[in-house]
């Protein structure tokens, strides 16, 4: 029996369809994104020759250690142009999702909180400790068992996990992410 004549698992393909949707129909509008400026720098270099490489590297992280957002985004432009003129690939790999790695800059908080929510580090490293306890399961009776599961290991991995750098300024986020939807609004 193959995957497209089993009707128990297409209505349950359309069901996470749905869902999908209704999550981006309500929350996506308001979702603030935040890409990882590493993977993007090591993405653009990657695409050059080894020797440019170093350099475009440490350009690209001059660029996103610029606290303005209104200068790293010129910066980022200004090394697309430059990239346009030796390799394309790596000028549009650059552009693409680029306003998305500048998130905490335009919030204003790259300086107080840069340095744990620029990455994708912080959600990784989570990940990877939870597929240690989660990966000893072998089956899952419902969704409920999943909650508990990721809830009890979620507790165990809590001693272990160093806090946010600046963690005392976490309502600064919030209070930046409130005003930009407010200012959302208003448009």
């Amino acid at each position: 029996m193959s995957f497209q004549s089993r009707p128990w698992r297409e209505r349950n393909q359309k069901q996470k369809v749905f869902k999908h949707n209704i999550f981006f129909n309500i929350v996506g509008k308001l979702a603030k994104i935040q890409r990882c400026e590493w993977y993007k720098r090591e993405n653009v270099v990657s695409y050059l020759r080894e020797e440019e490489q170093e350099s475009f590297r440490g350009k690209l992280q001059r660029a996103y250690s610029e606290p303005e957002y209104d200068i790293a985004k010129r910066r980022l432009f200004e090394i697309r142009d430059e990239l346009n003129r030796i390799n394309r690939s790596a000028a549009k790999s650059l552009e693409e999702g680029l306003e998305e790695t500048l998130t905490m800059h335009r919030l204003g908080l790259v300086e107080e909180l840069g340095r744990s929510f620029t990455t994708t580090n912080l959600i990784e490293n989570l990940n990877s400790q939870l597929t240690k306890y989660l990966r000893r399961i072998k089956r899952w009776t419902n969704a409920e068992m999943k909650s508990r599961g990721v809830a009890v290991a979620l507790v165990k991995i809590e001693g272990r996990k160093r806090r946010v750098n600046n963690y005392e300024k976490l309502h600064l986020l919030s209070t930046a992410i409130k005003s930009e939807l407010k200012q959302q609004k208003v448009a």
